[in-house]
Parts: structure tokens; sequence; C-alpha cells
């Protein structure tokens, strides 16, 4: 990890959870909220209900 980069967790919306048929649909949705939520943040790993991810 550089100098620029801060490990963050963000909570998940319960929605995201209750509409996902399948674990690939659950991360498409994840990709999506984060991509129009938090641009600037990279997911790394969704662990209960978190997405660990990194900030630039």
């Amino acid at each position: 990890m550089s100098n620029f980069e801060y490990k963050t967790n963000v909570l998940l919306p319960a929605w995201i959870w209750e509409e996902a048929k399948d674990k690939d649909h659950l991360k498409k949705l994840v990709l999506k909220y984060m991509k129009k939520s938090y641009p600037d943040y990279t997911v790394k790993v969704v662990k209960n209900s978190f997405a660990i991810c990194e900030r630039r």
C-alpha cells in the first residue's frame, strides 16, 4: 500500500442483499453501487455486509 491509498470499510445497503439473486448478481450490484456512490474507492473484498476498499 502506497502513501496515497487508505483502507476503508463501507457498509453496503440492505437492498443489495435482498435484490441479489446469486453471487455473481451480488458482485454486479456491489460494483455498480460503489462506482456511483464512491467513485474513488476500489473494492477489494466483501465481508459481513461491508465492502473493504482502498481509496486514492
